[in-house]
């Protein structure tokens, strides 16, 4: 036998082995019992977890636990590549990871590995569980992507490393189970008794820079820290009416932050898409204006991607295993730049969307295997970029620069007004216009040479800010995002401040330094109106966030370059809550009212049987020595940062003891109820879950100590109701299993609003947020919505709209209610109730609690119209009988994100011990 033959043989005997065990892989037919895609039919996770074991055993594939779940399952997901490259991943993990950061890398350097590596290409589903598109189109193209040999798999296969991941299972298992458990299959439908994910349902894609959720944290560990993948697409649901879908490239604004290779790469993956759709005669894909989605918000899924240089792709398809139809828009139906190939109205089957979703898969996945080396090459230039940036002294284009620019031609040029000369400024209707040789530089250079409004070299985080286990908080949230986080090893001097050891600085000299700034810098989010002087476009989601700010983290902007004994935290690497120490001696501990986690220290406190006081003037907390109390402060200053400081017991105090908390909850799951109830959970906070039929039935203070009621519980009362209401009225109520039928009902304003009234004149205290604020005119309580206009209504877009922005509040922290608060404080604000009191309101028990002290509150994002703002109440408690109501407008527990706030609900969650 020659060497030749030999070879031959052994070739094909392990070709025969791969092939024979790619056959033990069965079809999702022989798996599931149905194609994927027939109608009426659903897999559930628990089938599709076994089936993507399976797929595992291929040489093509290797199956990875990414964790588990908030109900505890195993989350997924399948890499898929050829069997060399699978062989190789450590390799082109670590080549995808080096090009990302561009950490010491030259061009040269990076060509080599741009060359030398492969595009790794994320495509998830299933993250919104009622969108079952999306799952079920991840089922078929892995199976596609494991056993197909057609020439274009193959090659896609050989450039392209594939993560395929489960982004919701316990949704998938919830959603799916339900839909499949009607036998009558007309009647199926996906609308579940409770949120389909364990706290915050479709929130689950608001998540993504806090990353409270543990599938949250799964995903980004793959995405930011393990395999920073250069394309992350999005599978969601639904599209347009009158559209198949929409999807990249996306309507303005996109955030300035971005770089613009980034921008112009969403471009380019985009128009491989359509193209790969036109070209199969699959019509219905509208972009750009032909959908409502952006680029400019951080927090989704495949947003958050673009602060880290990735291209992030969403797709929103219709369909369902229920057959539905594309209604007429005779407005969809003339080609256009946004939908240049229009479908016709007809009926539409859930295998007709899979399909369009394995051939969008494709398309990416032929676009990244056709240009991986130019793909991985552009991560690493991005990066460079940022370094480069925040290596030197640069100034961010935004909107505000530029009217700063057009403040400065039109003050100073006013001589040349109307006669549009070279370098002039021509007054326009107050505004400025140019004439065709634009503004003369030196205008330019008084805003974009300015030294004082150069981007900021760093931030510092001291060590020794009132509330420092919330700034490790937060730097967790940044190290959880792939970001560079150094910590001071001794004590340093900075710009002529001195700083504690164990202080964080965040430079902007990183690859993903639009992440840094968006952290820490306000958005300045561009007026976006339909037409001039027209109504504005809705956002796709906040136009201001600023997380920092949110979180009430105390930091100091650095102008110049500077360093420090400062050590690099390993990428990853999630920091302990600041170690302190319990004195062992003492009659008793202080713990400070100004920290969250201090509220963790008194639940622990009070369950462990402890006295527990608050003092008047204040509101710290004030706990008498035992052994016990000091066993449950020693673990909690360990676990949690909460430090205690030896005390005699203060003059003035108020014993506490823990409430009998009721959180309202209605059928189909409320996401803000969701947020509270984990936060809840966070804090250490004994509470139950309420629906409205409890409430109905009366005699809750013999229950309830205080009743929350999170946005959209309280319906508005005959036309008092502020903006921000609705969501009260529930949804799929109809036939329910006698399971889930005492979680039906609403609030209404004949049955439940006596009760709440019953409850608070014995006694009780209801704390509302957001536009449950409308239980104060329900009450008829003496405050007016101050939103209005001289005839009494509300006022509308054109004059005042603020879609989800932070905002300056001022604050009476002397007040029981805002112990632990300073005279301001950043709120998260979405169109929220305001408030004007009545004359009488200070004699009928009103206290004003925070109001907007400016005609421009604005700190972050978007808010037209901000001076109706000026002098309104925002939050305010009445005294209603022997009980108390506590009205706050504004989110101060939103999304769990906005920790700055949360003790303005924490504070009122205590009852006054006899």
């Amino acid at each position: 036998m020659t060497f030749k033959t030999f070879y031959t043989l052994c070739a094909a005997i392990m070709l025969g082995a791969v092939t024979l065990k790619a056959q033990t892989i069965p079809t999702p037919k022989q798996h599931f019992g149905f194609d994927i895609g027939d109608d009426y039919q659903l897999a559930n996770y628990t089938q599709t977890e076994a089936f993507f074991k399976k797929l595992g055993t291929s040489p093509r594939a290797k199956y990875v636990d990414m964790g588990l779940t908030e109900e505890g399952r195993h989350q997924l997901m399948l890499i898929v590549s050829s069997p060399e490259n699978i062989k190789k991943l450590d390799l082109y993990k670590d080549i995808s990871r080096k090009l990302a950061r561009a950490e010491g890398l030259t061009d040269a350097e990076a060509h080599k590995l741009a060359q030398q590596g492969k595009a790794v290409v994320w495509i998830d589903g299933g993250l919104h569980a009622s969108e079952v598109v999306g799952a079920h189109q991840l089922i078929q193209t892995a199976y596609d992507f494991v056993t197909r040999t057609d020439e274009e798999t193959m090659r896609i296969l050989d450039k392209d490393i594939i993560l395929f991941v489960h982004a919701n299972p316990d949704g998938q298992e919830l959603v799916s189970n339900w839909y499949m458990s009607e036998k009558d299959l007309k009647k199926r439908n996906t609308s579940t008794p409770r949120l389909w994910e364990k706290y915050i349902g479709h929130d689950n894609n608001r998540d993504f820079y806090m990353m409270n959720m543990k599938e949250t944290q799964n995903i980004t560990r793959q995405q930011y820290l393990e395999w920073l993948p250069q394309i992350v697409y999005n599978h969601h649901q639904t599209g347009p009416a009158g559209t198949v879908l929409s999807g990249p490239p996306y309507r303005d604004p996109f955030n300035y932050v971005f770089d613009p290779l980034m921008v112009t790469s969403l471009d380019a993956v985009g128009a491989a898409m359509v193209s790969r759709l036109n070209q199969e005669g699959k019509p219905g894909y509208t972009e750009r204006q032909g959908s409502e989605y952006s680029t400019w918000w951080n927090g989704g899924l495949r947003t958050a991607t673009y602060f880290h240089n990735m291209i992030g792709l969403l797709t929103e398809i219709i369909g369902s295993p229920t057959p539905s139809r594309i209604p007429l828009v005779p407005d969809r139906l003339i080609p256009n730049g946004s939908t240049p190939y229009p479908v016709t109205p007809q009926e539409w089957h859930f295998k007709q969307s899979i399909d369009y979703s394995v051939s969008l898969n494709y398309a990416v996945l032929n676009y990244a295997a056709r240009n991986a080396d130019e793909m991985l090459f552009n991560a690493y230039r991005m990066g460079k970029n940022s370094i480069e940036r925040g290596s030197k002294d640069y100034w961010t284009l935004s909107p505000k620069r530029i009217e700063q620019i057009n403040a400065a031609a039109k003050a100073g040029d006013t001589s040349t007004a109307g006669r549009g000369g070279r370098g002039g400024a021509v007054t326009l209707g107050g505004a400025v216009g140019f004439g065709r040789g634009g503004v003369a530089m030196k205008y330019y250079d008084t805003v974009l040479k300015n030294p004082a409004l150069r981007d900021p070299r760093g931030y510092i985080i001291p060590a020794d800010q009132p509330d420092f286990a919330t700034a490790v908080r937060f730097i967790n949230t940044c190290i959880r995002s792939g970001l560079l986080v150094q910590k001071a090893t001794a004590a340093f001097t900075v710009a002529g401040k001195n700083y504690p050891a164990g202080s964080y600085i965040l430079k902007t000299n990183q690859a993903f330094r639009p992440e840094v700034l968006d952290r820490f810098e306000p958005q300045d989010h561009p007026n976006d109106f339909q037409y001039p002087g027209g109504p504005p476009i809705r956002p796709y989601d906040m136009t201001g966030w600023t997380l920092s700010y949110q979180m009430g983290v105390k930091f100091d902007r650095i102008l110049d370059d500077f360093n420090g004994p400062f050590k690099a935290i390993p990428y990853g690497e999630i920091q302990p809550m600041p170690s302190v120490i319990t004195p062992a001696i003492a009659k008793g501990y202080l713990i400070s009212a100004k920290a969250n986690n201090s509220f963790i220290a008194m639940n622990d406190l009070l369950k462990a049987g402890a006295q527990v006081y608050r003092v008047t003037n204040g509101g710290d907390f004030y706990v008498p020595y035992t052994a016990a109390a000091k066993t449950v402060l020693d673990k909690d200053a360990a676990q949690w940062g909460v430090k205690a400081t030896a005390s005699a017991k203060p003059k003035t105090l108020t014993a506490v003891k823990a409430s009998r908390i009721a959180l309202w909850d209605n059928y189909g799951g409320s996401m803000a109820s969701g947020w509270t109830r984990w936060m809840f959970e966070q804090y250490h906070f004994p509470f139950t879950v309420v629906y409205p039929q409890e409430f109905d039935a009366g005699d809750l203070k013999s229950k309830y100590d205080v009743i929350v009621f999170v946005g959209g519980a309280i319906p508005g009362a005959g036309g008092r109701g502020g903006r921000g209401g609705g969501g009260f009225a529930g949804f799929g109520q109809e036939n329910v299993p006698a399971e889930f039928s005492k979680m039906t009902g609403r609030i209404t304003a004949e049955k439940t609003i006596p009760q709440l009234k019953a409850f608070l004149e014995a006694g009780g205290s209801i704390v509302t947020i957001g536009s449950s604020a409308n239980l104060a005119y329900q009450l008829n309580l003496p405050v007016k919505n101050a939103l209005v206009d001289a005839s009494g209504q509300p006022l509308t877009g054109d004059k005042f709209y603020v879609p989800g922005a932070v905002l300056r509040v001022a604050v009476d922290n002397a007040q029981p209610a805002t112990y632990g608060m300073e005279t301001e404080a950043d709120v998260l604000y979405d169109n929220s109730p305001a408030f004007k009191l009545d004359a009488d309101a200070a004699s009928r028990g009103i206290k004003p609690l925070m109001w907007f002290a400016t005609d421009k509150p604005l700190r972050s994002g978007w808010a037209f119209g901000q001076k109706y703002l000026k002098d309104d109440v925002t939050a305010f408690q009445a005294s209603i009988g022997k009980g108390n109501l506590y009205v706050f407008g504004p989110e101060i527990n939103f999304r769990a994100q906005s920790h700055g706030t949360f003790k303005l609900l924490f504070n009122e969650l205590y009852t006054p011990a006899k």
